[in-house]
Protein backbone atom coordinates (compact mmCIF):
# COMPACT_ATOMS: atom_id res chain seq x y z
CA UNK A 1 0.00 0.00 0.00
CA UNK A 2 1.36 3.84 -0.45
CA UNK A 3 1.57 6.38 1.87
CA UNK A 4 -1.81 7.64 3.99
CA UNK A 5 -2.92 10.69 5.94
CA UNK A 6 -3.82 10.52 9.74
CA UNK A 7 -7.62 11.17 11.18
CA UNK A 8 -8.54 11.08 14.16
CA UNK A 9 -8.58 7.26 15.93
CA UNK A 10 -5.72 6.96 14.03
CA UNK A 11 -7.27 5.40 10.53
CA UNK A 12 -6.30 6.70 7.09
CA UNK A 13 -8.11 9.41 5.66
CA UNK A 14 -6.62 8.42 2.17
CA UNK A 15 -6.45 4.79 1.43
CA UNK A 16 -4.09 3.98 -1.62
CA UNK A 17 -5.44 0.51 -3.46
CA UNK A 18 -3.04 -0.35 -6.52
CA UNK A 19 -2.89 2.80 -8.40
CA UNK A 20 -6.73 3.92 -7.11
CA UNK A 21 -6.84 6.16 -4.15
CA UNK A 22 -10.13 5.68 -2.42
CA UNK A 23 -10.89 9.04 -0.86
CA UNK A 24 -12.12 9.28 2.68
CA UNK A 25 -16.01 9.74 2.51
CA UNK A 26 -18.87 10.97 4.45
CA UNK A 27 -22.85 10.17 4.29
CA UNK A 28 -24.75 13.59 3.98
CA UNK A 29 -28.33 13.13 5.65
CA UNK A 30 -30.93 15.54 3.97
CA UNK A 31 -34.57 15.57 5.65
CA UNK A 32 -36.74 14.69 2.41
CA UNK A 33 -40.76 15.41 2.03
CA UNK A 34 -43.36 15.03 -0.93
CA UNK A 35 -44.80 12.14 -2.24
CA UNK A 36 -43.67 8.49 -2.51
CA UNK A 37 -41.79 7.60 -5.54
CA UNK A 38 -42.38 4.11 -7.53
CA UNK A 39 -39.69 1.16 -7.18
CA UNK A 40 -37.54 2.59 -9.86
CA UNK A 41 -36.69 5.71 -8.68
CA UNK A 42 -32.94 5.80 -8.34
CA UNK A 43 -32.85 6.47 -11.97
CA UNK A 44 -34.77 9.61 -11.85
CA UNK A 45 -33.22 10.47 -8.80
CA UNK A 46 -29.81 10.30 -9.95
CA UNK A 47 -30.92 12.34 -12.76
CA UNK A 48 -32.42 14.97 -10.88
CA UNK A 49 -29.24 15.33 -8.65
CA UNK A 50 -26.94 15.61 -11.49
CA UNK A 51 -28.85 18.62 -12.64
CA UNK A 52 -28.70 20.24 -9.42
CA UNK A 53 -24.91 19.63 -8.59
CA UNK A 54 -23.20 18.00 -12.18
CA UNK A 55 -19.83 17.90 -10.24
CA UNK A 56 -21.42 14.38 -9.46
CA UNK A 57 -21.11 13.00 -12.20
CA UNK A 58 -17.06 13.29 -11.42
CA UNK A 59 -17.27 11.41 -8.17
CA UNK A 60 -17.02 7.81 -8.95
CA UNK A 61 -17.19 6.63 -5.43
CA UNK A 62 -20.17 8.61 -4.31
CA UNK A 63 -23.77 7.01 -4.53
CA UNK A 64 -27.51 6.99 -3.16
CA UNK A 65 -28.35 4.84 -0.27
CA UNK A 66 -31.57 3.05 -1.19
CA UNK A 67 -34.58 4.97 0.51
CA UNK A 68 -36.25 3.42 3.46
CA UNK A 69 -39.90 3.40 1.51
CA UNK A 70 -42.97 1.16 3.22
CA UNK A 71 -44.26 -1.11 1.07
CA UNK A 72 -47.33 -0.30 -1.22
CA UNK A 73 -47.36 3.40 -0.32
CA UNK A 74 -46.65 4.89 -3.79
CA UNK A 75 -47.86 8.54 -4.33
CA UNK A 76 -48.58 8.56 -0.58
CA UNK A 77 -46.45 11.55 1.35
CA UNK A 78 -43.68 9.99 2.87
CA UNK A 79 -42.92 9.88 6.84
CA UNK A 80 -41.57 12.75 8.49
CA UNK A 81 -38.32 11.10 9.23
CA UNK A 82 -37.64 10.13 5.92
CA UNK A 83 -34.21 11.05 4.58
CA UNK A 84 -32.06 11.43 1.35
CA UNK A 85 -28.78 9.79 2.26
CA UNK A 86 -26.05 10.50 0.02
CA UNK A 87 -22.33 9.17 0.66
CA UNK A 88 -19.81 11.68 -0.83
CA UNK A 89 -16.11 11.88 -0.57
CA UNK A 90 -14.57 14.35 2.12
CA UNK A 91 -13.70 16.69 -0.71
CA UNK A 92 -15.97 18.32 -2.76
CA UNK A 93 -18.60 16.62 -0.81
CA UNK A 94 -19.82 19.38 1.33
CA UNK A 95 -19.68 22.00 -1.38
CA UNK A 96 -21.72 19.40 -3.83
CA UNK A 97 -24.36 18.63 -0.46
CA UNK A 98 -24.82 22.58 -0.09
CA UNK A 99 -25.88 22.65 -3.94
CA UNK A 100 -28.81 20.36 -3.02
CA UNK A 101 -29.92 21.68 0.10
CA UNK A 102 -34.02 23.36 -0.02
CA UNK A 103 -34.08 22.11 -3.47
CA UNK A 104 -36.98 20.98 -5.39
CA UNK A 105 -37.06 17.84 -7.83
CA UNK A 106 -39.25 15.56 -9.45
CA UNK A 107 -38.42 11.68 -9.28
CA UNK A 108 -40.74 9.50 -11.96
CA UNK A 109 -43.41 12.36 -11.73
CA UNK A 110 -43.49 12.87 -7.89
CA UNK A 111 -42.56 15.69 -6.58
CA UNK A 112 -40.12 15.88 -3.47
CA UNK A 113 -38.34 18.57 -1.79
CA UNK A 114 -34.77 18.20 -0.48
CA UNK A 115 -34.17 19.96 3.10
CA UNK A 116 -31.42 20.50 5.20
CA UNK A 117 -28.40 18.24 5.55
CA UNK A 118 -26.34 16.97 8.52
CA UNK A 119 -23.07 15.38 8.60
CA UNK A 120 -22.62 11.41 9.33
CA UNK A 121 -19.16 10.19 10.06
CA UNK A 122 -18.73 6.70 8.84
CA UNK A 123 -17.79 4.31 11.05
CA UNK A 124 -15.83 1.07 11.71
CA UNK A 125 -18.07 -1.67 12.21
CA UNK A 126 -16.85 -5.53 12.39
CA UNK A 127 -20.15 -6.61 10.15
CA UNK A 128 -21.85 -4.18 7.68
CA UNK A 129 -24.54 -4.52 5.03
CA UNK A 130 -25.80 -3.80 1.23
CA UNK A 131 -29.11 -3.53 0.15
CA UNK A 132 -27.94 -4.79 -3.30
CA UNK A 133 -24.60 -5.39 -4.80
CA UNK A 134 -24.77 -5.37 -8.76
CA UNK A 135 -23.27 -8.24 -10.69
CA UNK A 136 -23.80 -11.26 -12.22
CA UNK A 137 -27.39 -13.06 -12.06
CA UNK A 138 -26.01 -16.40 -10.88
CA UNK A 139 -24.66 -16.27 -7.24
CA UNK A 140 -22.06 -18.72 -7.59
CA UNK A 141 -20.67 -15.96 -10.10
CA UNK A 142 -21.54 -13.18 -8.65
CA UNK A 143 -19.57 -14.90 -5.24
CA UNK A 144 -16.63 -15.33 -6.94
CA UNK A 145 -16.47 -11.85 -8.48
CA UNK A 146 -16.90 -10.62 -5.20
CA UNK A 147 -14.18 -12.88 -3.79
CA UNK A 148 -12.17 -10.98 -6.69
CA UNK A 149 -12.63 -7.48 -5.77
CA UNK A 150 -12.35 -8.01 -1.68
CA UNK A 151 -8.99 -9.27 -2.64
CA UNK A 152 -7.86 -6.53 -4.86
CA UNK A 153 -9.15 -4.44 -1.96
CA UNK A 154 -7.13 -6.41 0.70
CA UNK A 155 -10.04 -6.61 2.48
CA UNK A 156 -11.07 -10.16 4.62
CA UNK A 157 -14.36 -10.79 5.77
CA UNK A 158 -17.16 -13.60 6.22
CA UNK A 159 -19.97 -13.17 3.42
CA UNK A 160 -23.29 -14.20 3.96
CA UNK A 161 -25.67 -14.07 0.35
CA UNK A 162 -29.30 -12.84 0.38
CA UNK A 163 -31.62 -12.24 -1.79
CA UNK A 164 -31.24 -11.95 -5.49
CA UNK A 165 -32.30 -8.09 -6.46
CA UNK A 166 -33.38 -7.01 -9.89
CA UNK A 167 -33.63 -2.91 -10.31
CA UNK A 168 -35.40 -1.66 -13.45
CA UNK A 169 -37.02 1.08 -15.92
CA UNK A 170 -38.20 1.24 -19.25
CA UNK A 171 -34.44 2.19 -20.36
CA UNK A 172 -31.87 -0.24 -18.04
CA UNK A 173 -31.90 -3.00 -15.90
CA UNK A 174 -29.42 -3.73 -13.47
CA UNK A 175 -29.27 -7.44 -11.10
CA UNK A 176 -27.54 -8.38 -8.04
CA UNK A 177 -27.85 -9.67 -4.52
CA UNK A 178 -27.80 -8.29 -0.67
CA UNK A 179 -25.15 -9.21 0.79
CA UNK A 180 -23.51 -9.42 4.70
CA UNK A 181 -19.95 -9.11 5.12
CA UNK A 182 -18.91 -9.50 8.63
CA UNK A 183 -15.78 -10.00 11.17
CA UNK A 184 -14.23 -7.24 9.77
CA UNK A 185 -11.29 -5.24 10.82
CA UNK A 186 -11.47 -2.07 11.51
CA UNK A 187 -9.14 -0.68 8.92
CA UNK A 188 -10.84 -3.11 6.34
CA UNK A 189 -14.21 -2.11 7.74
CA UNK A 190 -13.26 1.88 6.63
CA UNK A 191 -11.92 0.73 3.80
CA UNK A 192 -15.10 -1.20 2.47
CA UNK A 193 -17.31 1.18 3.31
CA UNK A 194 -15.53 4.03 1.99
CA UNK A 195 -14.75 1.64 -1.91
CA UNK A 196 -17.71 -0.01 -2.40
CA UNK A 197 -18.70 -3.03 -3.85
CA UNK A 198 -19.87 -3.39 -7.50
CA UNK A 199 -20.75 -0.43 -9.87
CA UNK A 200 -23.73 1.41 -9.68
CA UNK A 201 -23.40 3.17 -6.45
CA UNK A 202 -25.67 6.52 -8.13
CA UNK A 203 -28.23 4.16 -8.01
CA UNK A 204 -28.02 2.45 -4.39
CA UNK A 205 -25.80 -0.93 -5.37
CA UNK A 206 -23.02 -1.65 -3.54
CA UNK A 207 -22.87 0.78 -0.78
CA UNK A 208 -22.24 -0.89 2.70
CA UNK A 209 -23.68 0.48 6.68
CA UNK A 210 -23.60 -0.92 9.84
CA UNK A 211 -25.52 -4.37 11.10
CA UNK A 212 -26.37 -5.81 13.67
CA UNK A 213 -23.67 -7.97 15.26
CA UNK A 214 -22.87 -11.60 13.89
CA UNK A 215 -19.33 -11.63 14.28
CA UNK A 216 -18.06 -14.64 15.62
CA UNK A 217 -19.48 -17.04 13.01
CA UNK A 218 -16.46 -18.07 11.37
CA UNK A 219 -15.02 -21.75 11.69
CA UNK A 220 -11.52 -20.02 13.05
Amino acid sequence: MGGSHEKLGGYSKEIDIMTNRIPEMFDMMFELGGETPSAAYPFSLWAELLRLAPQLAEQRHAGILPLRLPANSEGMLLQKRARLILRLPAEPGEQIAAHLTGQEIVVNGRPLHIGKGAKRLIQAYPTVHAQMVAGASDEVLFMADINTQLSELGVAGNLICGRKHVLTDELQSIQGYSLVIHDLKPDASLKLQYAGLGGSRRFGCGIFVPYKVISGLSDD
